[in-house]
């Protein structure tokens, strides 16, 4: 693990606030992520840098299924523990399924746009492209659910920054890739997308497009800091989405597929009312069956809604799909 400071050094005399110390990896998106987290604290009137994190997953080469459990978040969650840093910026769906009780998750920012995005030559949309299409992406989620649309499509392997995998478009190394919406739009992208896939089509990774702002669980003061970051909705979904996934024992590399969102409802009597509604997909990864399930109900029950969602998968026979592809609990997760 390395850390390098990343803004104006820190301050610690007397009389003035501290320095929150904000770890993050150092691609740019991470530093993106990470930087509008240090900006809302710098305008709520506290000092805050952001540090760079060297991760597993940033210089081991491969797929990120055989890296290993939590290869973009451990050295984060290291640096935390150890004091190195005060707060951790995770892109939510690269945490680990169950939380370590030393650290806590102390707030949600507003969530990006969760769906899928596909970039291709030519600005194709995915049912124009030309069976046999060469199409990158790692994702056994995304492989399993480009596969059931029976298009042709060749998937390929896709690793590295955005700028790399946009770059193999360009090169006419691939016709396509597949790769998360949210993180285009933060670092001014959106311009590339050719299709935002709906979730009929392609349901996202549990939590994809949030973040997560960790702190550890006895700093008292760092979490009442960050609290005022914490959205409502958005935390309610990714507890929704991420209790789908723990429910099913699935790491975030299995092709399972998750999205809850707040919408409203009228009731009898004409009136107003907020629900959540939550979809989940269990998928092989050859495509030759995905099985769905849903439920909604009210935001405050997110997690009984979401292992309710994983329980019907579990009866449609989602286990067995996932044991008959190798998927195993807890496997690494994805930087997708």
């Amino acid at each position: 693990m390395s850390t390098e400071a990343a803004s104006a050094t820190r301050i610690d005399a007397p009389g003035q606030l501290r320095t929150l110390r904000i770890g993050t990896r150092g691609s740019v998106l991470a530093t993106t992520q990470a930087g509008t987290v240090r900006d809302a604290l710098v305008a709520a009137g506290h000092p805050a840098e952001l540090v760079i994190i060297t991760t597993k997953g940033d210089v081991t080469p491969g797929p990120v299924q055989r890296i290993g459990v939590g290869v973009f978040t451990a050295e984060l969650r290291e640096a935390l523990l150890n004091g190195e840093v005060d707060i951790a910026v995770h892109s939510y769906k690269d945490l680990p399924t169950f939380q370590d009780p030393k650290l806590v998750v102390a707030a949600v920012p507003p969530r990006e746009d969760p769906r899928d995005a596909l970039v291709a030559r030519d600005g194709l949309v995915l049912g124009e492209l030309p069976s046999g299409s060469k199409v990158g992406t790692s994702a056994p989620r995304r492989r399993a659910q480009l596969a059931a649309l029976g298009l042709g499509l060749e998937l390929e392997p896709l690793r590295g920054n955005i700028d790399t995998r946009i770059g193999k478009v360009d090169s006419g190394e691939l016709d396509a890739i597949v790769i998360a919406r949210a993180g285009l739009s933060r670092i001014g992208r959106l311009d590339r997308v050719t299709e935002a896939l709906e979730p009929v089509q392609m349901l996202p990774a549990p939590s994809q497009g949030a973040l997560a702002v960790e702190c550890r669980s006895d700093d008292a003061e760092t979490i009442a800091l960050v609290a005022p970051l914490d959205d409502t909705a958005s935390r309610a979904a990714v507890v929704a989405e991420r209790s789908l996934l723990a429910e099913l024992e699935a790491g975030c590399t299995a092709p399972v597929g998750a999205l809850a969102e707040v919408v409203e409802s009228i009731d009898e009597d004409g009136r107003v009312f907020e629900e959540l509604s939550v979809r989940g997909c269990a998928a092989a990864l050859d495509g030759s069956d995905v099985l769905r399930a849903s439920a909604v109900g009210a935001p405050e029950r997110a997690e009984e809604l979401g292992r309710a969602v994983a329980r019907e998968l579990l009866e449609l026979g989602a286990r067995g799909l996932m044991t008959a592809d190798g998927i195993l609990p807890e496997q690494a997760t994805a930087d997708d």
